[in-house]
């Protein structure tokens, strides 16, 4: 990941990506649910219906898509909002090194994008996320990795 993170140019995204994860409230669940193949939060909504290291994990992490919301007083509703492009980044870069992680030897420049279009039904996310993402995601199965990379460091950050 932190690799990733520097390769996109956000090097400082890297370095402070998912400190979370070393709290007592989401390190144990990490450590007592691990597989593998999956999130120790599955393993945990397993046993309990919900995650709360999930929940600690989204609320206090940009780069998850889940942080981005926010109550809108016009719908009184809870909606979506439209992430920074350095957390996109960041979330592009978590999203392919999970792919890595949990895929293995399967692993292909287009094993992220197919989970992504896989769920995309489901997601709650701001719709210029969701497109920007999904535009990342398909220049990295289409193009590779270091043309995606090399276009990743272009972009402006704010």
């Amino acid at each position: 990941m932190i690799r990733n993170c520097f390769r996109a140019g956000i090097p400082w995204r890297g370095l402070v990506h998912d400190l979370s994860k070393y709290s007592p409230s989401e390190f144990w669940v990490g450590a007592k649910y691990y597989q593998g193949s999956r999130s120790p939060n599955e393993g945990e909504r397993d046993a309990y219906g919900y995650s709360l290291a999930w929940m600690h994990h989204k609320g206090r992490n940009r780069h998850h898509f889940e942080y981005w919301s926010d109550y809108n007083p016009a719908t009184r509703t809870v909606c979506p909002v439209k992430m920074p492009v350095r957390f996109v980044i960041e979330m592009f870069c978590d999203r392919v090194a999970a792919s890595k992680i949990y895929q293995k030897s399967r692993y292909t420049d287009r094993s992220a994008l197919d989970y992504f279009l896989n769920g995309k039904k489901r997601r709650v996310i701001h719709p210029e996320t969701s497109e920007l993402l999904e535009q990342l995601l398909t220049m990295l199965a289409e193009k590779g990795e270091k043309e995606t990379f090399r276009f990743l460091r272009s972009m402006p950050k704010k």
